[in-house]
């Protein structure tokens, strides 16, 4: 039909019904209505179906109450809808009768009565009418207006169906999933199932998704099921798109996909759904899916929270408390901690714990802390059980109870925190709460260890390295210092570097033990500094660089190494790279002497002394000798008996000398020995003992001090503290000449040789060795050579030469 046609219809449909023509009024009240060859007009298209419809034409009557029901043209009007329909329906109308069926179903324009509203949808449905069909087959499904009866229903579905309604093809599929009012048969649910969701019904997108999924009545296909989930979420429903969005962030049957995961909970999440909205926060705190954003996490947590999930106020709190998206707010972060821990949620009693225990966003309480650490350890948060057993270790809050420590180190430790383990090696170590078992004590370093605590990890490494309650084992010592070290722990990096350098478990790496000092050092190492240093001066395969070894001696002397501030007053003392600055010498070596360092102290003393960067003071030179000897330090004992001895700075007290040479003797100084024998055969401090003498005497010489030589000759010559042996006499005088270069060892080396005392005699050699005395300075050998050249003894007289001598003699009286 042409638009000419159609404009002549609409003249001649207006011509007729303005003559009373029903039909004519009924088309006219279409055309004003679709907006026919005229502007729509709903108001002329009431017009026109009530005109109709009192002129008894059914269909418009039909219309006509569709039009008071749905406010189109007019006002609402259900009553007027419900005589319309029910008009409609006396006229025969069959859609009338299922519009009159929801009028009684609704109890829209007249009284709910759902007898009859099932009477009218059978009646329309006996008519053909396709919807009443399964209206009809709703009514017996759910026993509305009349008695159940599932066959009836799907017989009713089946045949709407077989009118084209897609609800009913979702219903059909449902009585075959579920085997209502026929046999269960999955395969014809899923091919239902699949028609209904191909004509746009939601609900059965979702089941046919759920068939693919778990391969019912069909293939498991993931892929179909996805692409089904997906038709759901795009038609509204924000419970599948949350679904959506948690299946592609988490990669679950589906492959993971950040980006879809962020749409579909911004999807949700604009729809209401806390959920969701919880969802997306995360996607933008972490920048999944999306540029990371705080303020845009914290503004949906925060929506989130208005929903009351326990969750995310607590989320919400955290990011109060760290400032993330929003500023710093310890007051909110401890609001919301409080409420959610009021509601009974066991982390978030924890975390108020904390608030109360640090003051953060409340006044500090411990009390309070103590209250809701216990209230969180009874609910089993393994983190309170922890906090909890040092409030009962310290007496915090409530008596000490190390039972309950121990107890609650255990609990914390069995249930995997790793803090615990370790602090439930040390209640095994020192009997905390406990016997002491150092099994047990080892045994949980090496759990803590296992699990990443640094600290166990380096106190293993001590267990393997001394064998505490375990079997000594200095390649797993090394082993778990290593890893201590790598992972950051800086006292570790010093000890690796000892390993190193002494092969501990590992070979000897001079190179390896550089490294690591290095790195020790430059994390704040004193005793590493000072082994860098040592590494510097000594050049341990690496340059000598006294100028590195200056400055980390330094570096380690000013953090308070004692050892350290000693070579840096070596340094100054020698000028090593610096100045020679005996001022700074006296002050390193006062403050490593106050630090207890007995080397240091001992050079105090000779600063003291020597008047060294300070005034010359012989009392505080005794003071620091008798700290250093009291400490050990060998030569400061040797110099202390001096100092009694001779009465420097000090009153002179022999028994006291004794006493130092004796201690410094048996510390292996030979010095004191030789003095410590001289002392016992001249009756200094001590009674006379000859045998001692000749002992100290031997101990001397066999520790090297070629001077006790000479005196130990004598012991022997003459008897002294040992049988008379005059070859072991001739042995140590010859030793002593030859080795000590002694002018009276060479003379009495002589006269064993002029008289044969010791060894056959020698008059020659006697010449050899007064000549070699006389030479030396000694007057006994002057006066004897003297002879030796007047008699002309074994060499020819020279009188000239005696003269020289005896001459000599006289010069030396």
């Amino acid at each position: 039909m042409t638009s000419k046609d159609m404009k002549e219809n609409f003249h001649w449909y207006q011509k007729a019904a303005e003559s009373g023509d029903i039909k004519a009024m009924y088309d006219l009240a279409l055309c004003y209505k679709d907006g026919v060859e005229t502007e729509k007009n709903l108001e002329k298209t009431i017009y026109w179906y009530q005109k109709a419809a009192e002129s008894g034409f059914v269909k418009a009557m039909s219309n006509l109450a569709l039009c008071y029901e749905d406010e189109e043209g007019t006002e609402k009007d259900l009553e007027k809808a419900f005589y319309w329909h029910q008009k409609a329906v006396e006229g025969g109308d069959v859609r009338a009768m299922n519009n009159l069926a929801l009028c009684y179903n609704d109890g829209k324009g007249t009284e709910k009565d759902l007898k009859k509203a099932f009477y009218w949808h059978q009646k329309a449905a006996e008519n053909g009418f396709v919807s009443a069909m399964y209206n009809l087959a709703i009514c017996y499904e759910d026993e509305e207006g009349t008695e159940k009866d599932l066959k009836k229903a799907f017989y009713w579905y089946q045949k709407a169906v077989e009118g084209g309604i897609v609800e009913a093809m979702y219903y059909l599929a449902l009585c075959y999933d579920n085997g209502k009012g026929t046999e269960k048969d999955l395969r014809k649910a899923v091919h239902w199932y699949q028609e209904a969701a191909k004509g746009g019904f939601v609900d059965a997108m979702y089941n046919l998704a759920i068939c693919y999924k778990n391969g019912e009545g069909t293939e498991k296909n993931l892929k179909k099921a996805f692409y089904w989930y997906q038709k759901v979420a795009e038609s509204g429903n924000v419970e599948i798109m949350c679904y959506l969005a948690i299946c592609y962030k988490d990669g679950v049957e589906i492959g993971k996909n950040l980006e879809k995961a962020f749409y579909w909970f911004k999807k949700a999440a604009k729809s209401g759904i806390a959920r969701a909205m919880c969802g997306l926060a995360f996607c933008y705190y972490t920048g999944e899916g999306t540029e990371k954003n705080l303020e845009k996490a914290f503004y949906w947590n925060q929506k989130a929270a208005e929903s009351g999930l326990i969750g995310v106020i607590m989320t919400l709190a955290f990011l109060y408390k760290n400032g993330e998206g929003t500023e710093i707010n310890l007051d909110k972060a401890f609001y919301w901690f409080q409420k959610v821990a009021e509601s009974g949620f066991v982390d978030a009693m924890y975390n108020l714990a904390f608030c109360y225990e640090d003051g953060m966003g409340t006044k500090k309480d411990l009390e309070k802390a103590f209250y809701w650490y216990q209230k969180a350890a009874e609910s089993n948060n393994i983190k309170a059980i922890y906090n909890l057993a040092s409030y009962y270790k310290n007496g915090v809050e409530t008596e000490t109870n190390l039972d309950k420590a121990f107890n609650c180190y255990q609990r914390a430790a069995e249930s995997g925190n790793v803090e615990a383990m370790y602090d439930l090696a040390i209640c095994y170590k020192n009997g905390i709460g406990t016997e002491k078992i150092l099994e047990k004590y080892s045994n949980w370093f090496q759990k803590a260890a296992e699990n990443g605590n640094i600290k166990a990890t380096i106190g293993l490494s001590l267990c393997y390295q001394d064998g505490i309650g375990i079997e000594k084992n200095l390649e797993k010592a090394f082993y778990w210092n290593q890893k201590a070290a790598e992972s950051g722990f800086v006292n570790a990096m010093n000890n690796l570097a000892i390993y190193y350098e002494k092969g501990m478990g590992i070979e000897v790496n001079l190179e390896k033990a550089f490294y690591w000092y290095q790195k020790a050092a430059e994390s704040g190492i004193v005793e590493a500094m000072y082994n860098l240093a040592l590494y510097y001066e000594n050049g341990r395969k690496i340059e000598k660089n006294f100028k590195e070894a200056f400055y980390w001696y330094q570096k380690a002397a000013k953090s308070g190494y004692k050892n350290a501030m000693h070579n840096l007053a070596l340094y100054y003392e020698d000028g090593i790279e610096t100045e020679k600055n005996l001022e700074k010498a006296f002050y390193w070596y006062q403050k490593a002497a106050e630090s207890g360092l007995v080397n240091s102290m001992y050079n105090l003393a000779i600063c003291y002394k020597n008047g060294m960067g300070i005034e010359k003071n012989l009392e505080k030179t005794f003071y620091w000798n008798q700290k250093a000897a009291e400490g050990g330090f060998v030569e400061a004992m040797y110099n202390l008996a001096l100092y009694y001895k001779n009465g420097v700075g000090i009153d002179k007290n022999l028994e006291k000398a004794f006493y130092w040479y004796q201690r410094a003797a048996k510390s292996g100084l030979i010095e004191a020995m030789y003095n410590l024998a001289i002392c016992y055969k001249n009756r200094i401090g001590t009674e006379k003992n000859l045998v001692e003498t000749f002992y100290w005497y031997q101990k001397a010489v066999e520790g090297g001090f070629i001077n006790a030589m000479y005196d130990l000759a004598i012991c022997y010559k003459d008897g002294i503290g040992t049988e008379k042996n005059l070859e072991k006499a001739f042995y140590w005088y010859q030793k002593a000449a030859t080795e000590a270069s002694l002018l009276e060892a060479m003379y009495d080396l002589a006269l064993c040789y002029k008289n044969g005392m010791g060894t056959e005699k020698n008059l020659k050699k006697a010449f050899y060795w007064f000549q070699k005395a006389a030479e030396g300075g000694l007057v006994e050998a002057m006066y004897d050579l003297a002879l030796y050249y007047e008699n002309g003894e074994e060499i020819e007289i020279n009188l000239e030469k005696a003269f020289y001598w005896y001459q000599k003699v006289t010069e030396s009286d």
